[in-house]
């Protein structure tokens, strides 16, 4: 059962290294993830389920001890999600991101598992991966990884499109109201043309919360660089 979950964007500028001079724009929304992740570890789960977008060739199961890298990203540097033995498959950039959150955190509180979510995955089928999740063990806790619309400026990465601010605003408030069935509502289609990568772990997300009663909390919400970012915990 979902005991607790915390919501986190995937930007590879989160860390530091790769934002450079620009690293302090985020430096709002490291603080409030490191706040999610702590409420993760509050919640003492038996597992933890890091979820997050990924292309088609990437998505599917990570296990524990799996690497990810940001040398594409021009940083040498080496993540490793939880403890397990080294795998050939490497890690997506989103839960390269997670597993460089868990490290900042010093995580211990539980193993770690990664799911990589094809970004074009139906609803119902995000959700079905979600009630899988939940039920794999009696206290199962998520870090979701996701970026809402990247077409909120002329200079974001989509351009500027007028229905942007309005599918983030919808997002923003589900995630920090735990309101599992306005996730569930999210267009795929019209996330897909916003470029809004977070639309499928999130709804994994409000599968595996189905009956759990988990109240929510936004604990950050803006747009750098035009692309959507939010911070929310469930617990």
């Amino acid at each position: 059962m979902l005991v607790a979950a915390a919501v986190c964007p995937c930007p590879p500028l989160l860390v530091p290294g790769i934002a450079a001079g620009a690293a302090p724009e985020l430096d709002a929304a490291r603080d409030a993830c490191s706040d999610a992740v702590g409420v993760l570890a509050a919640a003492r789960p038996d597992l933890l389920l890091v979820v997050g977008p990924a292309i088609e060739a990437q998505s599917g199961p990570y296990p524990a001890g799996t690497r990810g890298s940001f040398r594409s990203f021009g940083e040498d540097l080496t993540v490793r999600l939880g403890e397990g033995p080294e795998q050939e498959r490497q890690l997506p950039p989103s839960l390269s991101v997670a597993a460089w959150l868990l490290e900042r955190a010093h995580w211990a509180a539980s193993p770690v598992e990664g799911l990589g979510v094809d970004e074009r995955l139906a609803g119902d089928r995000c959700a079905a991966a979600g009630r899988e999740g939940a039920a794999r063990s009696g206290r199962i806790a998520m870090l979701v990884m996701g970026d809402g619309s990247a077409c909120r400026t002329i200079k974001a990465p989509g351009y500027l499109d007028a229905r942007a601010e309005g599918f983030d605003r919808e997002a923003a408030r589900a995630l920090g109201a735990a309101d599992a069935e306005a996730l569930m509502a999210l267009d795929g289609a019209l996330a897909e043309e916003l470029k809004a990568a977070g639309r499928a772990p999130w709804q994994v997300l409000a599968g595996a919360a189905e009956g759990a009663g988990l109240e929510g909390r936004l604990l950050y919400e803006d747009a750098p660089y035009g692309v959507g970012y939010f911070v929310a915990t469930w617990s």
